[in-house]
Parts: C-alpha cells; sequence; structure tokens
C-alpha cells in the first residue's frame, strides 16, 4: 500500500492518522504540491485531480480523504476479522466535517505576497506542462483555469466571510458534542476524530486559536488531549514542534526563490 501526501496538506493529515490509529503499514511518498509536483506528468495520469493524498493498494486507487479513510476503517476489520456494530453517529459526524472545504480559508489567511507568488509559479509550470505531455493538454487547462477561478475567490470577502462562519458553525457544533462526549463520536476515538484533528492543527498553524479554539474550552480540552496520541504525534506533532514547524516551507520557499532566480538569468 502506498500513501502519496504532503505533512501540511490537511486531508492527507486526516488519512496518516487513521492509519497509524489503525496501525496499518504503507509506503510513504512525499509530493509537494507547492513546487508542483502532484502536476508532475507521471503523477498527474494516476490523479487527474492532482489533489492529495492519493492512497493505492495495488490497483485500487483512491483520491478522496473521507473515502480512503472509509476503506482503511473497512481494511482494518477485515484485517482483524471482527464485525464492530454500525456506528451511523461516525458516518454523519464524518460527513459534516467533510463538508467544509479548508482551502478558501487557508488561502484567505495566507499573506497575499506568498499566496500570489506560488499562483504566478503553479500557473507557469501547468503552461509548461501542457508542451511536456500534449495527450494530457486538456486535463491540465482544467487545472489552469480553476487556479484562475480561485485567484477570483480569494478576492471575494463575500466567500472569505462564508468560509469562516461554515467553520463558527462546525465548531460549535463539536463543542456542543463534546460537553456530552470525549471524543466526537463517543467515549472512544473514531475515524471521524481523525478528519477532526488536523482542522485545528491548521487553526494552530494559521495563528488562529484564540479566535476558533481557545474561546471553545470543550474543543481546548478536547485538543490537547488528542495531542498526546501517537497518531497526532507521528502526522502532524512532529511537523509543529519547534524549528520543524518552518522547515518544510523554509525547504518550499527556497525551492521556489531558486526557480524564480533562474527564470531572470
Amino acid at each position: 500500500m502506498q500513501l502519496y501526501h504532503h505533512p501540511y496538506s490537511l486531508d492527507s493529515q486526516k488519512v496518516r492518522m487513521a492509519l497509524e490509529e489503525k496501525g496499518i503499514d504503507y509506503t510513504s511518498y512525499h509530493v509537494n504540491p507547492l513546487t508542483g509536483k502532484n502536476m508532475n506528468v507521471d503523477f498527474f495520469r494516476m490523479n487527474p485531480s492532482a489533489k492529495l493524498p492519493v492512497f493505492q493498494n495495488g490497483a485500487h486507487i483512491i483520491y478522496r480523504a473521507i473515502d480512503i479513510i472509509q476503506y482503511i476503517d473497512r481494511l482494518a476489520v477485515h484485517l482483524s476479522g471482527e464485525i464492530p456494530p454500525v456506528n451511523t453517529e461516525v458516518h454523519q459526524w464524518m460527513q459534516k466535517v467533510d463538508a467544509w472545504n479548508p482551502k478558501m480559508f487557508t488561502l484567505t489567511h495566507t499573506p497575499t505576497k506568498y499566496r500570489a507568488f506560488v499562483s504566478k509559479f503553479i500557473r507557469r509550470m501547468l503552461i509548461a506542462r501542457m508542451a511536456d505531455a500534449p495527450d494530457l493538454a486538456s486535463m491540465y487547462h482544467v487545472k489552469l483555469r480553476e487556479a484562475y477561478e480561485t485567484e477570483d475567490k480569494v478576492r471575494d470577502p463575500d466567500i472569505m466571510k462564508q468560509s469562516e462562519e461554515e467553520l463558527s458553525k462546525l465548531l460549535d457544533d463539536v463543542e456542543s458534542q463534546l460537553s456530552r462526549t470525549k471524543y466526537l463520536a463517543g467515549d472512544e476515538f473514531s475515524p471521524v476524530d481523525s478528519m477532526l484533528v488536523p482542522i485545528l492543527a491548521r487553526i494552530t498553524l494559521l495563528d488562529l486559536e484564540d479566535e476558533y479554539i481557545n474561546c471553545r474550552p470543550k474543543i481546548l480540552e478536547y485538543y490537547n488531549l488528542v495531542k498526546l496520541r501517537p497518531s497526532y504525534k507521528i502526522a502532524i506533532g512532529k511537523y509543529f514542534s519547534g524549528w520543524k514547524k518552518y522547515r518544510t516551507l523554509f525547504k518550499t520557499s527556497f525551492f521556489l526563490c531558486v526557480r524564480t532566480l533562474f527564470r531572470k538569468y
């Protein structure tokens, strides 16, 4: 089994936590979207959405995080030989958490100069890939159009406000639920917790804890609890400790700066 992911990809973190919780072995491949690795021809042939993560088990390839996590859950049941009861609450919460798209929230809270720099690089890279693989040109053009549409959306204050309101509503529902249960769907850690925790980590990365986490005491208590789990430490925690928090971002920024210099000379 192979997982193509990036440490700071929120959906990748969801899947990695689920894999670690179930104790499933897999081969890890880092694919950095900020340097365009997810648009490389070989990867794009396998996954035309170019989104991360991608989970491959033999000929079976899955793209969406929620689908991967559900597959992992079924695989773990098959390997254990147990038949656990169906938990509709877990499924309902998974759908609710998955309904919030973090993309616009992340982009609108990223400094404009960095966002513009990466966006320009991605557009240039997509145009270059059209020449490298003419048979994929139409699909690369779809991604190019999406890139331009995303830039327009980021500049729309109504879209930014909507994303923030949707997150606040989700967290209010989570706060209410955690007043009754230890974890999101009961007193045991479940796949939906693997989906929620990376959202809290993303809020932390953007330095917005006071606005979204610290003001909700049950979520803060829950977040401190799950950060003690080995799955969190492996999938997220080690990238948020001291200098490691910035190492991946630095490596990416360095790569992009070098590419820009070579284009100038």
